[in-house]
């Protein structure tokens, strides 16, 4: 099975929606040969990682049922794992397990329930943090401190992870999963709190801010989501000069070219 060679990163996760809805309308590719050529074309362009799914969990988003989502995703997972390292975006246990078994080697689990299952099968595993479901979790998000309770829940899932034998692991704080404009921006800036706390678990830092509404809030006026790739890349840059191991994407040409200038040595991009 392809792992990510260097779990720490930094590095690009390219993101294939086998779906009709989800919010950035550029990046669905319902067809699955559309969504084929999609993943290939993102490791050409330098990811390091695709992430398919066929699930959107965008706010308000309806549930898709077990069968569909299967159809969606496997041939997908299958025609793109010979590329390089697949992950699976799914809630569904049993979609996670056939996708592994299509050969997907990470579980980008948005409902933190599937830790269990990535520990039994030996894969990666993205622990995110959440509040309520796609259809609840943006009417009235609270936090008494957002940044302290998502480090908090955090902690516990990484604590958990290895506790079951997860190897690969990454700590996501969920952009937009559960949390208004001001959390989101609170969070992004305490990226290297969350930084630090994965270390202590030997774990790494995924961030996904990419054209999420919270940076609707960055302009003069709300920017539409086909407006807000400067703040992905200014909050990306953001996260990994912070330390973040690894963002998700959906620009990925951008995103990539980020990652090569940051990993760079400051000498090497002089005049």
């Amino acid at each position: 099975m392809a792992l990510i060679a260097n779990p720490m990163g930094p590095s690009v996760m390219g993101i294939v929606n086998v779906t009709p809805d989800s919010f950035f309308a550029a990046a669905r590719t319902p067809p699955r040969e559309r969504a084929i050529a999609r993943g290939v074309e993102l490791f050409a362009l330098g990811c390091d990682i695709v992430d398919v799914g066929g699930e959107s969990t965008r706010p308000g988003a309806r549930d898709v049922a077990l069968d569909e989502e299967l159809e969606r995703v496997l041939d997908v997972v299958r025609a793109l794992a010979p590329h390089g390292p697949v992950s699976i975006d799914t809630r569904k246990p049993e979609v996670a397990r056939a996708a592994v078994g299509a050969g997907a080697t990470v579980i980008n689990d948005v409902s933190g329930g599937l830790v269990d299952l990535a520990g039994e099968l030996g894969t990666g595993y993205v622990a995110m943090h959440s509040q309520g479901t796609p259809q609840t979790m943006q009417v009235a998000p609270h936090y008494d401190d957002v940044v302290a309770e998502v480090l908090d829940a955090l902690d516990a899932m990484a604590a958990h992870a290895r506790a079951v034998g997860v190897g690969q692991l990454w700590l996501d704080p969920g952009i937009g999963f559960g949390k208004s404009a001001e959390h989101n921006l609170a969070l992004v800036a305490h990226c290297g709190d969350l930084v630090e706390l994965a270390r202590r678990h030997g774990a790494g830092v995924l961030v996904g801010n990419s054209r999420k509404r919270f940076l609707a809030t960055l302009g003069p006026t709300a920017l539409e989501v086909d407006e807000r790739l400067e703040g992905s890349i200014a909050t990306e840059a953001w996260a990994l000069m912070s330390g973040a191991a690894m963002i998700r994407v959906h620009d990925a040409a951008a995103a990539v070219q980020l990652r090569e200038l940051l990993s760079r040595p400051v000498a090497e991009v002089g005049p």
